[in-house]
């Protein structure tokens, strides 16, 4: 049986460490998590939760309505025409992160999404995708693949079925590229 004492040592002791050393055990136990523990809020309300595609491809896509990528709006909805019955989910996280062009609010996101490029997609609110008040999903994608950080909009994450990141790729890699492409029917057959 283990005292009040020996408790309140172990509490303290962790308290005590110092705090690259705990960024050490935090990083641990992010690396032991997948993409299906994290929830997003929703860009029209509710969570987009994605454990409820738990064995299931995804690509999370950072977005912004002002930028010279945002014409990839149409690609990624072409892709998830493509491949939504085969298991893949495309998700828009629109983010103000890169050059302040995401800056409207949801209304404005869904006019450009589905008005504009005619998204059917999931999307969610407005989020932060860098730094220290990214969602915490990024900051697990970083722990994953320190080397393949969103450096714009438009940068795309490949969750496999087993919920780690199977690739990336960046803001010029167009949804509809042959990597892309080959990418996610290997993940869809994995």
């Amino acid at each position: 049986m283990i005292d009040r004492r020996s408790v309140i040592t172990a509490i303290a002791a962790g308290a005590a460490l110092p705090l690259a050393t705990r960024s050490v055990f935090a990083q641990a136990a992010m690396s032991r998590m997948t993409a299906y523990g994290f929830s997003f809020q929703s860009l029209k309300g509710g969570d987009i939760r994605l454990a409820d595609f738990a064995g299931k491809p995804l690509l999370v896509v950072n977005t912004a309505s002002l930028c010279g990528f945002t014409p990839q709006y149409a690609g990624l909805q072409e892709i998830w025409t493509k491949f939504r019955d085969r298991g893949l989910t495309v998700i828009g996280v629109p983010s103000n992160d890169f050059g302040a062009q995401e800056p409207g609010g949801a209304s404005d996101i869904t006019h450009t999404a589905e008005q504009t490029y005619h998204v059917s997609f999931p999307i969610t609110a407005k989020t932060s995708v860098k730094g220290p008040n990214a969602h915490p999903f990024y900051k697990w994608a970083a722990t994953e693949r320190p080397a393949d950080l969103p450096g714009w909009n438009f940068h795309k994450y490949l969750v496999g079925r087993d919920g780690h990141i199977a690739d990336a790729f960046s803001s010029r890699v167009e949804p509809t590229d042959t990597r892309v492409v080959t990418a996610i029917a290997r993940a869809l057959t994995a």
